[in-house]
C-alpha cells in the first residue's frame, strides 16, 4: 500500500463528527455556552437561551445534513439551515456585547470562528457532489 493511500483512508469522513466544520461548530457552541454562563439571570429565557440554541443548531444541522447527503438538495438545505443559524449566532453575539454581557475581544474571536464556519458551509453547499453518497 502506498503512503498516500494510507493517508486518504485515515482522513476519510465516515461520520458527521469527522467533518472539520462539525468539529469547529461544536467547539464554538461549547465556547458560547461557557461565555454565556455569566449572562444575567433575567436573560435566561431570552438572550442566553437564543444564543445557545442557535449556536448548537449549527452543529446539529450539519449532523442532520450529513445523513441526508444521498439527496443533494436535502443535504444543501440542511447546510443552508446551518449557515443561517451561524449568522443568527453572530447577531446574538453583537447583542451580548452591546448589552455589556460579553467582552468585545471574546465576541470578536467567536464571530470570526463563525465566519470561518460559514465559509466552510458555503463551500460544501457549492460542491455537494464531493460529499454525496453515489449509487454504484
Amino acid at each position: 500500500m502506498r503512503q498516500s493511500d494510507s493517508q486518504n483512508r485515515k482522513s476519510k469522513v465516515v461520520r458527521h463528527t469527522d467533518l472539520e466544520v462539525y468539529q469547529r461548530a461544536f467547539k464554538a457552541a461549547m465556547d458560547i455556552f461557557e461565555a454565556s454562563k455569566t449572562f444575567p439571570s433575567e436573560e435566561k429565557y431570552s438572550l442566553t437561551d437564543q444564543i445557545r440554541r442557535a449556536s448548537r443548531s449549527v452543529a446539529a444541522n450539519v449532523a442532520e445534513g450529513w445523513r441526508k447527503r444521498r439527496y443533494a438538495a436535502s443535504f444543501v438545505s440542511k447546510l443552508n439551515d446551518s449557515e443561517g443559524e451561524a449568522s443568527e449566532t453572530q447577531c446574538w453575539l453583537q447583542f451580548a456585547v452591546e448589552c455589556g454581557y460579553l467582552k468585545a475581544g471574546t465576541a470578536r474571536a467567536l464571530y470570526r470562528a463563525y465566519d470561518e464556519i460559514i465559509g466552510m458551509l458555503v463551500n460544501m453547499q457549492n460542491h455537494p457532489d464531493k460529499w454525496s453518497i453515489t449509487k454504484r
